[in-house]
């Protein structure tokens, strides 16, 4: 039976120093892999473990990793030895096959969002009118959401709920991840990219990963599921009967995330 499986990337299967939540002597740390570098400097990691299940998953499944990054954010990730096949980057928006954009997806993505959500330039000017002191930067991605970096701890009381209302009236929800408020059209899903892989590729099975609430409609359409213990889903308390939970937070919990996936993947 063939497996398709889609994973998100940041704080599910790569991870900043910021993000590590390693504990214990240094010298019970596990040995980390670069799989990213910005600006010359290194950025994401996983474990060694977490890289070699890795390509032990690709190697047994189509494994497509499934990103709010733009195409660009993506390419920066050397995930595999091999760059895989296909993946989903700006949350759906784009869907790349063998590293290059494919331009009929694109299209047919922005054709239904226009349908069902306000302009991207109507969120825009609501952002820069409702940021302050705690935006620390405001940007747009592929021309298809908007997206800020904040400082958490200086975010006004209910100031994301509040945004999140404002959104849903016009067909936009909001995720709040790390550092990035995130503001998306209603229907720029990952789980409408990864139906399409399954219908190119003829995958019979769907495993999925992720971490956020730009993920729960992709954790909802797959056979088995799996989120880490920290990271939006977790912070609100999200569950679903499919969904399997990690015991460990953090880049080990990537770790546990990879395992997981090739054990289901692999399973008689």
């Amino acid at each position: 039976m063939s497996v398709l499986v889609c994973a998100d990337l940041d704080r599910t299967l790569i991870y900043s120093a910021a993000a590590f939540a390693l504990d214990g002597p240094d010298e019970t740390m596990p040995r980390l892999l670069c799989v990213e570098f910005y600006k010359g400097a290194p950025l994401s990691y996983t474990t060694e473990a977490a890289a070699r299940t890795l390509e032990s998953l690709a190697a047994a499944t189509t494994f497509v990793p499934t990103t709010t990054r733009t195409p660009e954010q993506y390419r920066r990730v050397h995930l595999l030895d091999k760059p895989a096949e296909y993946a989903i980057t700006a949350n759906g928006g784009h869907l790349l096959v063998d590293g290059v954009d494919d331009p009929d997806w694109a299209a047919a993505v922005r054709a239904r969002i226009s349908d069902g959500s306000a302009p991207l330039a109507d969120v825009e000017d609501h952002l820069a009118r409702v940021g302050g002191d705690f935006v620390l930067n405001r940007r747009s991605a592929s021309g298809l959401f908007a997206y800020m970096v904040v400082d958490r701890a200086a975010l006004p009381p209910a100031w994301v709920e509040d945004l999140t209302g404002w959104c849903a009236e016009r067909g936009w929800r909001t995720s709040l991840q790390g550092r990035k408020v995130y503001c998306l059209p209603a229907g720029l899903t990952k789980s409408a990219a990864a139906a399409e892989v399954a219908r190119r590729t003829g995958a019979a099975a769907l495993l999925a990963a992720g971490d956020s609430l730009l993920d729960i409609e992709l954790l909802e359409a797959a056979d088995h599921a799996i989120r880490p213990a920290h990271g939006e889903l977790h912070d609100t308390g999200w569950t679903s009967p499919g969904t399997a939970v990690t015991t460990a937070r953090g880049i080990l919990a990537g770790e546990e995330i990879a395992a997981w996936l090739l054990d289901r993947a692999t399973a008689p």
